[in-house]
């Protein structure tokens, strides 16, 4: 099982799954992308084709056959771009949770997306204190902690932050035009294995109408789960609920195969 993290986190976001699912018997790999957590931080290559071209190299190194390919948010995107680069000969399964895909950026084409102010925005909040910009996003629209009612848990925005702040700011920077002006239509035309697409229907980062919901009528053959109320980062917020409808998803498959 491999899991491809979302921005600007690391591989530890995906702790709540992957000591799960491992002590199900399954073999999890998450890794830190180039530029974020633990990894190298590079000038150059902080876009989806290298990204996806990063991935192939870590599959084809650990010789992983047969492997359930599971990402979030920008994680989507890059395992959307994998799969559409490298083919899916090594690829048994895909999930995409609050996926990116098939495109965030408003255009003609794509006029439900979200306007490239939004971007510009991000950007400009990075540039300035992107400190306390990681700690505003966490404590606020990430995790749904702005919404009435929400259970905040200060210990999820400071491993947001911690996160975070790991990555780089080049590769931060560039990683806003890599994950809202990258198209993967394409990509997700080439899936041919069994595919869940998960989203929470309240994702204030990636809105469900020009993501998910496109993206499943893209994707032939795929399940589309939505989570009524549910935030963009639900896999920490519901670990329980998302836990077990993802080893729901792989043994119903398994057992089909």
């Amino acid at each position: 099982m491999v899991f491809s993290h979302g921005w600007p986190l690391s591989a530890d976001a995906w702790e709540d799954q992957m000591v799960f699912l491992g002590a199900h018997g399954y073999r999890c790999i998450a890794h830190d992308r180039r530029g974020h957590g633990r990894s190298s931080q590079p000038w150059g290559g902080n876009e989806m084709d290298t990204y996806a071209d990063d991935l192939a190299t870590l599959v084809e190194t650990l010789d992983l056959k047969n492997a359930i390919h599971v990402g979030h948010s920008m994680g989507g995107g890059e395992v959307s771009r994998y799969i559409g680069r490298h083919g899916s000969q090594r690829v048994a399964k895909a999930v995409l949770i609050a996926s990116v895909t098939p495109l965030m950026l408003k255009t003609a084409g794509n006029p439900g997306g979200l306007p490239i102010d939004v971007f510009d925005k991000i950007r400009a909040s990075v540039l300035a204190d992107r400190s306390q910009f990681f700690k505003d996003l966490a404590g606020g629209p990430f995790y749904g902690f702005n919404r009435p009612g929400a259970k905040v848990s200060q210990g999820l925005i400071d491993s947001f932050w911690l996160q975070g702040m790991q990555a780089g700011c080049k590769g931060v920077l560039d990683c806003v035009k890599a994950f809202s002006e990258t198209d993967f239509t394409e990509d997700l035309r080439k899936f041919d294995v069994p595919t869940l697409i998960m989203h929470g229907d309240d994702d204030q980062i990636v809105p469900i109408a020009a993501s998910a919901l496109l993206a499943s009528k893209i994707v032939k053959g795929s399940t589309l789960k939505v989570y009524p109320g549910l935030s963009h980062g639900l896999c920490s917020t519901h670990k329980n609920q998302i836990n077990a409808d993802l080893l729901a998803f792989f043994q119903l498959e398994r057992n089909r195969s």
